[in-house]
């Protein structure tokens, strides 16, 4: 399904006007459509602009990076099909009407980089295994980079891409960004359903319409998610990440219990939403580019600005339902216990 969604992103956009389309804020704002289309395995101005529009429109493609990956088509195919518009063998006009009426205002915007960008502190390397990070005073951004590409939800290579020369380190330099931040508006989530085949989590509200869509990890066979229907029960920005070693995670030799200071290349990211089974949540991630496309440690993982828009439109209480079976009925789903992870 996935592989023919692309080819019929592609087709489209090759059947509609050519316009000047360079990876630079110029192209992006002025093109939606270039001559000859490329894959997902390079940058495309037309796909950052759908990348920015589906961001906006809260149909998360994850990380935008200009390339038709797989969370880029999910979020179209989900978008399309909460509007009722058929994708069949060509995108119409009309779903691309749809998605540009959801936003106000320029893909791409100028942005001036402020003291608060590049004050730091920053790490010189994050470290690799978690025992080496518990002594470490912060999981902070490794460079004002990367701290800058995530506030703008895009990724590094992107963000110099189309910003040839910039370091993104001197206050007061003004550089192209993703126009993603103020865009959506707040969000009456009443329920979340995350689906464990499609590796997605969608937001309702009380009526069941469809109010958000985020590319998700959830869990993996060594360590799989639960079944059923959880509760949040509490939510934490800039958590701190403790580990215990009766979970047993690959690569951690403790024996002992530890914890790790909070910061957005923490384990678990700048945001945790607690469930109501022991151990278990959905929360940020310090490698957003990897999300739908990674195993988790039984958890929901999001990106750090996924998990924070989610987390800024939920509640204790709202109930967080897992789906075993693509297609499969919330109501199917039997209420779950409390339960250690492991």
């Amino acid at each position: 399904m996935l592989r023919s969604l692309a080819a019929v992103v592609l087709s489209f956009l090759a059947m509609t006007p050519v316009m000047a389309a360079g990876l630079d804020a110029a192209g992006i704002n002025d093109a939606a459509m270039p001559a000859k289309p490329t894959g997902s395995d390079k940058p495309s101005s037309s796909i950052v602009k759908l990348q920015i529009l589906l961001d906006r429109a809260h149909f998360s493609p994850g990380e935008i990076d200009g390339k038709l990956g797989e969370n880029a088509q999910k979020a179209l195919f989900v978008f399309a099909e909460a509007n009722g518009l058929n994708l069949g063998k060509a995108i119409t006009p009309d779903l691309w009407d749809k998605l540009a009426a959801t936003s106000d205002g320029p893909a791409i915007i100028d942005y001036e980089i402020t003291e608060a960008d590049v004050k730091g502190p920053f790490l010189k390397k994050l470290p690799a295994k978690m025992e080496d990070m518990k002594s470490l005073d912060a999981l902070s951004y490794t460079s004002p980079r990367e701290a800058l590409a995530e506030k703008f939800h895009m990724s590094e290579a992107l963000l110099s891409a189309i910003n040839p020369g910039k370091t993104f380190d001197k206050a007061g330099e003004s550089i192209a960004v993703a126009n993603v931040i103020g865009q959506q508006n707040p969000m009456p989530v009443a329920r979340v359903e995350i689906d464990k085949t499609r590796q997605t989590l969608k937001a309702f509200d009380a009526s069941g319409k469809l109010l958000a869509f985020y590319p998700a990890t959830v869990g993996s066979p060594e360590k799989p998610t639960p079944s059923g229907t959880l509760k949040v029960t509490e939510i934490n920005q800039n958590p701190t990440y403790r580990y215990n070693p009766d979970y047993k995670f690959k690569g951690v030799k403790s024996k002992r219990p530890f914890t790790i200071k909070p910061g957005p290349n923490n384990p678990v990211g700048s945001t945790w939403i607690n469930l109501s089974a022991e151990g278990y949540g959905i929360h940020g991630t310090p490698d957003p580019g990897r999300v739908s496309k990674s195993a988790s440690h039984g958890c929901v993982r999001l990106t750090n600005w996924d998990a924070q828009a989610l987390s800024a439109n939920i509640k204790r209480g709202t109930p967080v339902v897992f789906l075993d079976r693509p297609g499969e009925a919330a109501a199917q789903s039997p209420p779950l216990a409390k339960n250690s992870r492991m």
